[in-house]
């Protein structure tokens, strides 16, 4: 039976040296389509729960949407170009391209999994040049616009194994026929990085730094300093 080799990477503070849908949030209130004040305190409390590994994502999303859902398709779309541009554009570093290039090169198949919704992400795995991504999936409504809520289940944590999972059955691929290797910076991740043949932790916050040592899991330090 021929096995698979597979690469999955986590986006923010993995390939990125910033945490993309906090960045847009950011950029978001910088173009003026959210009140300073309570968007800052509100985003900044949503970023400390992700970290701690206790944020609802489901709130988070309804929170996080709501400058596209109020603005519509066109100026949402937009906003993200300049966001591509001035933001992400800087923040994508050689090192980074080069290390997923490596796996394309390699002939492995090659996927974001993001906790960061599609909406954001999707822009920059282009940017990447990897076809296949993983992301909190927006729902739709009937004008085809995002309604706030998810569709699915949120690749976070626990549903990031189960999202992957449901890659691979759509590929005809499982578990047992793939060889994958995983890198990512965060405590969040564990359950995946538990769940692949070749963990990695990269540009590792320091628990999973621990962790990682106490593993005896491979640790990349990708970039020099994070943003």
């Amino acid at each position: 039976m021929t096995t698979t080799k597979v690469a999955l990477f986590d986006l923010d503070h993995t390939l990125l040296p910033i945490d993309s849908d906090y960045a847009w949030g950011q950029f978001t209130l910088a173009i003026g389509w959210a009140d300073a004040v309570e968007f800052a305190r509100r985003n900044d409390q949503f970023f400390a729960d992700y970290q701690a590994g206790t944020l609802d994502v489901h709130a988070y999303v309804r929170f996080a949407t709501d400058a596209i859902r109020r603005k519509g398709r066109e100026a949402s779309l937009a906003a993200h170009q300049r966001f591509m541009t001035e933001v992400i554009g800087p923040a994508v570093r050689p090192q980074a391209l080069e290390l997923v290039r490596s796996h394309q090169q390699a002939g492995d198949l090659v996927a974001i999994v993001t906790a960061t919704n599609d909406f954001v992400t999707a822009p920059i795995a282009a940017a990447f040049g990897v076809d296949e991504l993983i992301a909190v999936r927006l729902a739709s409504g009937p004008d085809g616009w995002i309604t706030g809520e998810i569709d699915g289940v949120p690749s976070m944590r626990e549903g990031k194994v189960v999202r992957v999972g449901e890659w691979l059955q759509a590929r005809g691929l499982d578990w047992d026929r793939i060889e994958a290797t995983f890198y990512s910076d965060s405590m969040n991740d564990v359950p995946l990085l538990e769940r692949v043949d070749h963990p990695v932790a990269t540009n590792p916050d320091a628990r999973l730094r621990a962790l990682a040592g106490q593993r005896g899991w491979r640790i990349l330090d990708l970039f020099e300093q994070q943003a």
